[in-house]
């Protein structure tokens, strides 16, 4: 009985992600869907098929650790969510406009990404984890996705989707089934119903955010005692716990409960800061969007928010990164639009980080993380996760917004040039 197919990669460069560095030249060995070897001192099998990719620099494949692949793109203005898409789009709609975000979001080299929470009426259903089960069973070409089914967030907050569309009481009634939770027992249930049905995290909507129209950006929404029963729930199941926190305060009480990561965290003191350090806390920052969010098209006190807001988040990261905080990457899309990905990996450099350091937050980090153990990685026994970009991406990081080859799991899903 005949073995794994067998397929060398060669190109002109790899990155060594954990070194720091770019080695030349590339030669990777891949065996079923795992490398096997890189650049190995003796000769390849003969019965290897060959792919010569020429003058590119081979990476890991890269990594979003907040987006929600089931908003935005086909069917709505410049690719963003449409006002009201949490009461017009059905289902099967939206799990239809989510695989072809999918596909956009592989093409542009990203194998691996958190969806963080759906905010609309489903009935229960948790599409994201439909999304990850159908692309898991070779039924649609997509990265890989840890879903995180529907935030949870109390009456009234962040992510609340009556109030994201302006509802009348009664109009959309919701339960813990779709991530509404009040007080501690709510929240248990809450945690237990998303895991239950396949999220492999939770998502939990710790402060207002800019988009909220009921609360301040910064306003803890839930108070201690309900923070530390989502984060035990959560992690006696093994699994992590990633909080929407725009707000000081909040962020705080997230460290202090033992979540996992930050999303966002725009407003987060020095001290705060520090307090990630210290107790390991992930941020995730999303900062292009500060950048290019169409903030436009918002409504006025939407806007009025994030003109006070985004300047200091801004000014945050910098600071974050000095600190030595653990930096995943994360774009928030479609705040800004599925397959602009790498943009946050410039915005990363912009606010401080090296070439390297943001490609490290797309690939080390990100899989920390995840506890993926088998990704981030050129190397014998890591998932064979491979993208090909011109020119040398520790030199100009804009390199990434150019993927020239997609592999994941073994499989080649992109090849252009």
């Amino acid at each position: 009985m005949s073995g794994p197919a067998t397929t060398v990669l060669r190109a002109a460069r790899w990155v060594d992600v954990a070194a720091g560095q770019v080695r030349s030249p590339a030669v990777i060995v891949i065996e079923g869907n795992r490398i096997t070897a890189v650049n190995p001192e003796g000769p390849v099998p003969d019965t290897a098929t060959e792919i010569d990719l020429g003058d590119v620099t081979l990476l890991p494949g890269l990594m979003d650790m907040e987006l929600n692949l089931l908003i935005g793109g086909p069917g709505s203005p410049e690719g963003l969510p449409t006002p009201m898409h949490g009461v017009q789009d059905d289902p099967a709609y939206r799990t239809l406009r989510g695989a072809v975000n999918a596909r956009t979001t592989l093409d542009a080299g990203f194998t691996t990404v958190r969806n963080l929470g759906l905010m609309v009426k489903t009935g229960g259903y948790l599409l994201d984890v439909a999304l990850q089960r159908a692309i898991d069973q070779g039924w649609h070409a997509g990265p890989r996705i840890y879903p995180a089914g529907h935030a949870v967030t109390p009456y009234g907050g962040h992510l609340d989707p009556t109030v994201f569309q302006r509802l009348a009481p009664g109009i959309m009634p919701l339960t813990v089934a779709e991530g509404i939770a009040n007080g501690v027992p709510d929240v248990i249930a809450c945690v237990r119903y998303q895991i239950r049905h396949g999220a492999k995290l939770i998502k939990v909507s710790a402060s207002g955010g800019v988009m909220s129209h009921s609360t301040a950006p910064g306003a803890q929404q839930y108070s201690d005692a309900e923070f530390a029963a989502i984060a035990d729930e959560a992690h006696r199941a093994g699994v992590r716990v990633a909080a929407h926190a725009v707000g000081d305060t909040a962020i705080q009480a997230c460290i202090r409960a033992g979540i996992d990561c930050i999303e966002h965290g725009f407003l987060a003191s020095d001290e705060t800061l520090q307090m990630m350090v210290d107790h390991g806390t992930f941020l995730v920052s999303t900062t292009y969007l500060t950048d290019a969010m169409a903030i436009d098209r918002i409504a006025p006190e939407l806007r009025k928010k994030a003109l006070d807001v985004f300047p200091k988040a801004k000014s945050m990261l910098p600071k974050a990164i000095a600190a030595g905080v653990k930096i995943a990457c994360g774009t928030d899309a479609p705040a800004i639009p599925h397959g602009q990905n790498a943009k946050e990996l410039v915005a990363l450099v912009e606010r401080g980080m090296t070439p390297m350091q943001a490609l490290q937050a797309a690939t080390v980090t990100s899989a920390e993380l995840i506890d993926a153990e088998d990704l981030g990685h050129l190397e014998a026994g890591y998932l064979a996760d491979i993208i090909a970009v011109p020119g040398d991406p520790s030199a100009d990081i804009a390199a990434t917004l150019d993927v020239r080859f997609v592999m994941k799991d073994g499989d080649v899903v992109k090849r252009t040039g």
